[in-house]
């Protein structure tokens, strides 16, 4: 059990599972689930985003946050569902390199464990550049579980 796990989410399905993971793993007495999204221009089409819908490519800044925030409550609701309590859930929308402000907001919220989806939103993205989690695992200064 940890008594603290960061969640970024990107409204992909591995990024659910990695949610529904570390509520399973955070300690029910007094642990902290902290949820991180980070908004980012889409490359497809049309994504069809975990508890939102579909979202269209071009969306404006403004239109991401919204989405980024819709994301963040439902995420909050499923971690309730799973039983945590919403005193020891919180959530941070903040905007910049994925990669960068997932290992900052682990180091300023001092977390025991970063929670994350082995995959994210953009897959082929990271087939070309490597993935945001294979970084993340490597860089980080806690323990990194990623889900798939």
């Amino acid at each position: 059990m940890f008594q603290s796990i960061l969640v970024p989410l990107d409204g992909s399905e591995h990024s659910q599972l990695a949610l529904r993971v570390a509520s399973k793993l955070l300690d029910s007495s007094g642990g902290r689930l902290i949820l991180l999204h980070v908004p980012e221009p889409l490359e497809h089409e049309t994504l069809l985003v975990w508890g939102v819908g579909v979202v269209p490519m071009g969306s404006t800044l403004e239109e991401r946050e919204k989405i980024g925030r819709t994301l963040l409550d439902k995420a909050i609701e499923d971690a309730e569902s799973q039983g945590l309590n919403s005193d020891s859930i919180s959530s941070i929308l903040t905007h910049g390199d994925p990669r960068q402000l997932i290992l900052a907001t682990a180091k300023e919220e001092n977390v025991d464990a970063i929670v994350m989806g082995s995959r994210g939103l953009s897959d082929l993205k990271g087939l070309m550049i490597g993935s945001i989690a294979h970084r993340v695992s490597h860089s980080a200064e806690c323990r990194v579980l990623t889900v798939h």
